[in-house]
């Protein structure tokens, strides 16, 4: 994305079966997650001004998708992640993390329920791998099932304020309502443009939006209709840079910069997810991988904190740059941005960093080192933006 991809293209990379409709509509491409995927297709700004204010199609195949079935698929996952998924609702999806036995997460997951017996893992690209043998060996001597789905499927976005007439124009008129009515971290199979879809309402945008999950082989076909179906509407291809950018102006971390194995979710903010209380069909507490380590760090101080950053001057911090106390001679080093960029829907430079506990509260004023030179940030709230609430 805007401060960790490269514009190039190794042979190696894989091809999403969309390859030729973003070559066909100019697109640049870059490798990312062993894939190679499209940066922009026109311009960074107008590709995430679409999603904010009308919609943007997004091309999400390099994302990994992992079934788990079986009679015992909710044990087995609730053993395998720290969340509680025998408690999710067939129809709904959660937001989860996979961690090693010290507590440090692996990646961040969507796990959707498709059945009593069946479950839906989607991994990020380039950890896809690592997760799918991770579920393997920890479903061992379990009544459960994993299957690698990631090349027999496609799956793509539609993201922003009109996606729901977008989604909704393209289904069958009795599924319509089923469209509107669909809840945020949901699920529905469908068909779409008379395709069948398993429709998400789940994004990586802060708008509203749905992600479907189509044949591989029938990719181009959705990807094309979606297109006429949403241009008149003002849907535009996007890329994985205005996805960035999108991403962070709503506060949503990214495997390898907010989150990775020397991070916990605790540090990260994100100990919700973390389910110690988990039970189970006899009531006895449910040992999970890293159970032990999370254990020990819940309520404990951790050595660093998840902030928000808003830049004061015009010049962005960006992944890497330290954050210092401002004014110290020699400069001292209090953090590390993870993310940041301008922001294009806000009109100021945004971050995110992990600084140390005591310069991590609402409204301290801090610096970041851009090239030698100390730019004024504030610590604010996250997320940055939020989506308007329709009535």
């Amino acid at each position: 994305m805007t401060e960790s991809v490269q514009d190039t293209t190794p042979a190696a990379d894989r091809l999403s079966p969309l390859h030729d409709e973003h070559v066909a509509l100019g697109a640049s491409l870059t490798s990312f997650g062993g894939w190679q995927m499209p940066l922009r297709y026109t311009s960074d700004l107008a590709e995430h001004r679409a999603v904010r204010e009308a919609a943007g199609l997004f091309d999400l195949s390099h994302m990994g998708e992992i079934e788990v079935s079986g009679p015992q698929a909710a044990a087995a996952l609730d053993r395998a992640l720290v969340g509680n998924l025998t408690a999710v609702a067939v129809g709904r999806a959660r937001y989860t993390m996979m961690c090693a036995e010290d507590g440090s997460v692996l990646d961040d997951l969507v796990v959707y329920r498709l059945g009593e017996e069946r479950f839906l893992v989607v991994a990020n690209a380039g950890n896809a791998p690592l997760v799918t043998d991770e579920l393997v060996r920890r479903c061992e001597g379990i009544d459960a099932t994993v299957t690698d789905q990631a090349v027999d499927t496609a799956l793509v976005a539609v993201q922003g304020p009109r996606a729901e007439e977008i989604v909704g124009s393209l289904v069958a008129p009795d599924d319509v309502q089923v469209v509107k009515d669909l809840k945020y971290y949901a699920s529905v199979e469908l068909r779409v443009a008379g395709i069948a879809a398993l429709v998400a309402r789940t994004g990586y945008t802060g708008e509203d939006g749905f992600e479907l999950f189509v044949p591989a082989a029938q990719a181009r076909e959705l990807w094309q209709k979606v297109l006429a179906a949403g241009e008149p509407l003002g849907l535009v291809p996007a890329g994985l840079s205005a996805r960035d950018s999108l991403r962070l102006e709503a506060g949503m971390p990214l495997y390898g910069h907010e989150l990775d194995t020397t991070t916990t979710p605790y540090e990260a903010g994100l100990g919700r997810v973390v389910k110690l209380d988990k039970v189970d069909a006899e009531g006895a507490p449910l040992d999970f991988v890293g159970r032990s380590a999370l254990a020990s760090r819940k309520g404990a101080q951790p050595a660093r904190v998840l902030v928000g950053l808003r830049g004061l001057g015009k010049r962005p911090a960006r992944a890497g740059y330290a954050v210092v106390i401002p004014g110290k001679e020699p400069d001292v080093q209090i953090g590390f941005v993870t993310s940041g960029a301008p922001s294009p829907t806000l009109g100021y430079p945004i971050a995110m960093a992990y600084v140390t506990p005591e310069f991590s509260a609402e409204g301290t004023e801090l610096a970041v080192d851009v090239r030698g030179r100390e730019e004024p940030v504030v610590i604010v709230p996250m997320p940055f933006y939020r989506r308007p609430q329709t009535s």
